[in-house]
């Protein structure tokens, strides 16, 4: 229990309902429509959708979609990749032959056919009570009547005015008056109200074929993409099954492949034989393993990681706790590594994670994001839709397994997480934060179940990630352990913005009761009722 001495927030506390994610606006949605009698994916879904029009450089009806879904709370874990692919059109050898070394980011080669839409329709019709309408609706009236800028909102958003400024339909739309809008100012998006109006009426129809779609398309093509109506109209996501590991006890779901929660996992795996529970939550000894299992796990990720569709990803091998082990008995707690697992990896912060649970426990977990800040910075001009750059996610080395291809879709940043423990579910959480995300995940469970914190304090905790060469640390670690950590041969570095932001909310079983907290990192709240 943290001390009320200091400065902080308490957990939040529910019998019926709870819903934390990173925008006090989408956290309302969220208990709203689940107050109306609406699911957890009612919930989540409308939580997405308004955190599409006031965090629009982390998400957007333009980018992509994974979530996890438990019925009941102990049901069967069930997946759904929401992720779009490249277009038929688009080989690794037009590219390479256009001198091209990697996907620029704000290519038009950079935009996969966006998923949410898509996402969204299929997931409320599976899994809700509400009709998309109704659940799209406060989204619709923020964009409509307008919001008014938060201040980690106006922040990232100052941040991408010269993205912004390269793209007339986007200079236009997020750039009123020549600047970026301010803290405290309304902004509005009454194009994207629009859009949003047509997917309530028709469904993802409404996106995928017909006046929308057209605009996305004649956009692109217009700047030298190659994709085609047929792109949008074949798009499908699909339900996956989950892949595991446990640890400690404890049953942890993420995403399969094209997503890398996988990283998380064999994270996990790796940590596990260390005595976590006896080192200081900031010492020395607990960041560097760390880092130096992150370095193993992102580079297998990077060796490994794609489209199981297009690519042979060996998961059961990845995953097995002797090679883990293996691992693991190859770092030293004293000396570190010299490895650079990131050498052709990109760092962003751009991503909405959210988390609803409803009176019926059914529990939900989910991410919609943009990739980059205003992901490609290309926006449609007569729909208003800001367009994703996951294609920044594929590789041109020949022959490697996430070689850009027609059809294919990139490794995936965005990754939800659940944890089961005797066949119920624990916790719902997710931490966003680009490249960062799978050690979040390790990062905030482990300051649950290792370390015995709530889900605010597991999420208030100071962060650490080994990334381009450097071990950037935020401002709460201690001096002592950063001192140490440079002696043990970590180039040591401070960091000037935080990593991340995450939101988890655990299920007490016992008493029937929600145990939710929200990342101090960006402007969001938890709620419960």
């Amino acid at each position: 229990m943290r001390s009320f001495h200091l400065p902080g927030r308490s957990t939040v506390h529910g019998a019926n309902g709870a819903a934390a994610t990173s925008h006090p606006a989408a956290t309302l949605a969220a208990l709203d429509i689940l107050r109306a009698g609406g699911t957890a994916m009612d919930a989540a879904v409308a939580a997405a959708a308004v955190l599409a029009v006031v965090e629009p450089g982390s998400t957007g009806v333009g980018g992509d979609v994974f979530a996890l879904y438990c019925k009941g709370g102990q049901d069967e874990v069930v997946g759904y990749n929401g992720s779009g692919a490249a277009p038929a059109a688009l080989t690794a050898d037009k590219l390479r032959g256009a001198g091209l070394a990697e996907i620029p980011l704000t290519s038009p080669h950079a935009v996969t056919v966006p998923g949410t839409i898509e996402a969204w329709d299929r997931l409320v019709r599976d899994h809700g009570r509400k009709s998309l309408a109704e659940v799209l609706a406060p989204a619709i009236g923020y964009a409509e009547n307008g919001y008014v800028i938060s201040p980690r909102v106006a922040r990232d958003w100052a941040e991408s005015v010269d993205k912004l400024s390269a793209n007339a339909a986007s200079r236009d739309i997020f750039l009123p008056g020549g600047r970026a809008p301010a803290l405290g100012e309304v902004h509005r998006q009454p194009l994207l109200a629009e859009t949003m109006r047509a997917v309530a009426r028709g469904g993802a129809k409404a996106f995928y074929e017909g006046a929308i779609a057209e605009d996305i398309v004649a956009a692109l093509r217009a700047l030298g993409g190659t994709h085609q109506l047929s792109d949008f109209a074949a798009h499908r996501g699909e339900y996956v099954k989950p892949i595991s590991t446990e640890y400690r006890g404890h049953s942890c779901f993420q995403i399969p492949p094209n997503g890398h929660g996988i990283t998380a996992l064999m994270l996990l795996n790796i940590l596990e034989g260390f005595p976590m529970a006896s080192l200081d939550a900031l010492s020395a000894d607990r960041l560097h393993a760390y880092a130096e299992a992150s370095k193993l796990a992102y580079g297998l990720r990077n060796r490994y990681v794609a489209d199981p569709r297009q690519a042979e990803v060996p998961v059961a091998q990845l995953l097995d706790k002797a090679q883990a082990a293996r691992w693991r008995a190859s770092i030293s707690m004293q000396q570190a590594s010299d490895a650079r697992w990131s050498e052709d990896a990109g760092i962003h912060k751009d991503t909405v994670y959210l988390t609803v649970v409803d009176r019926d426990r059914n529990v939900c977990s989910f991410i919609n994001s943009l990739f980059h800040g205003f992901g490609s910075g290309i926006s449609a001009p007569r729909s208003g839709v800001v367009l994703q750059n996951r294609g920044c996610g594929f590789t041109l080395k020949v022959g490697h397994p996430n070689e850009v291809a027609p059809g294919k879709r990139p490794l995936h940043t965005i990754i939800p997480g659940m944890v089961q423990r005797d066949g119920k579910v624990f916790a719902t959480y997710g931490v966003m934060g680009g490249q960062y995300q799978p050690v979040g995940h390790a990062w905030v469970l482990g300051n649950v179940i290792d370390k015995g914190c709530d889900p605010q304090e597991a999420l208030d905790m100071p962060r650490a990630f080994f990334v381009d060469g450097t071990y950037g640390l935020e401002e709460g670690i201690p001096e002592e352990a950063a001192r140490e950590l440079a002696r043990r041969g970590h180039p040591v570095t401070r960091v000037s913005a935080p990593w991340g932001g995450g939101q988890m909310i655990q299920l007490d079983w016992r008493s029937g009761t929600y145990m939710a907290g929200s990342d101090p990192r960006k402007d969001g709240c938890a709620l419960a009722y």
